[in-house]
């Protein structure tokens, strides 16, 4: 079972790897440094292309070396290489962004607070609600941040909150911010299994770790980020919910400099979340032009 090697990685393979054991396997994990970790522990340089935090972990699928790899799914390029699949992908932790500081959220920041974060959709967001602010680029794992923070790089942190939970994390000011406010990157809050369809045993390995609804909503957020052909770096984001028994997505892109923004909500079936994906996609395009 393939994994990045950061404290967060480890944790979230763990739980998959628990999950397994109580199913009656035995995963053993092949830590793996990506194309992502080595640019986000450099500090200098612009990002890599896209699938910059999967690379070597697909490598590892397709040479064998492994049979699954973990990964946040909101890590995941819009397109996965011929040969690999999203085997299963457990239920879903708080997909929501975070922002740890001084005050209120958002609002109980002064005019000019520095916001730190590595994430363009998180720093156009921010900048929409509060174009006072300003953004302060920010990498390393979440506890390389929190000490940069805490250090006083800047006034306030933005972050996932799923990967705080996962840390067992909950630092002093923490504020959820509404999906309306910082709609979070597709995938977002979700553990993606991803193997070789064609191995048969590890594909009835990974389904028992399947979750329904959290598949059905990974894939449609997947294709707002196909549609709009952005990778993880992109300021697009995407969040799909059950809701009345089908599904809605509220979906943001913004353009490359942040200047511009704008965000949908469009509701769908839930055998067809693909469709659901398209149309957000559709109605965001010109964003992106």
């Amino acid at each position: 079972m393939a994994t990045r090697q950061s404290p967060l990685a480890l944790a979230q393979t763990g739980l998959v790897a628990d999950a397994l054991r109580a199913a009656g396997h035995t995963p053993e994990l092949l830590g793996l440094t990506t194309t992502g970790d080595r640019w986000s522990a450099s500090g200098t340089g612009p990002a890599p292309d896209k699938g910059l935090f999967v690379k070597e972990l697909e490598e590892a699928l397709r040479d064998g070396r492994a049979d699954v790899a973990v990964h946040s799914a909101k890590d995941l390029p819009g397109e996965l290489p011929a040969g690999l699949a999203v085997l299963a992908v457990p239920p879903r932790e708080d997909p929501r962004d975070v922002i740890v500081g001084p005050g209120d959220g958002l609002d109980g920041l002064p005019a000019g607070a520095r916001v730190a974060t590595g994430s363009p959709r998180r720093a156009a967001q921010v900048l929409a609600a509060r174009p006072d602010l300003v953004i302060v680029p920010i990498r390393g794992n979440v506890g390389t941040r929190l000490d940069k923070l805490a250090r006083g790089d800047a006034d306030a942190l933005v972050l996932a909150a799923a990967g705080l939970r996962r840390l067992g994390l909950a630092p002093a000011g923490m504020v959820a911010l509404p999906v309306a406010v910082s709609t979070p990157a597709p995938g977002q809050g979700l553990l993606a299994v991803e193997g070789r369809p064609g191995a048969p045993a590890a594909a009835a390995a990974a389904a028992v770790l399947d979750d329904a609804d959290a598949h059905a909503c990974l894939r449609a957020e997947r294709a707002v980020l196909a549609a709009l052909g952005g990778g993880c770096l992109e300021p697009i984001g995407a969040l799909c919910e059950v809701h009345a028994g089908g599904l809605r997505m509220t979906a943001f892109a913004g353009s490359a400099d942040g200047s511009r923004g704008e965000r949908v909500v469009v509701e769908g079936p839930r055998d067809d979340p693909e469709g659901l994906g398209a149309a957000a996609a559709e109605r965001l395009a010109g964003v992106r032009r």
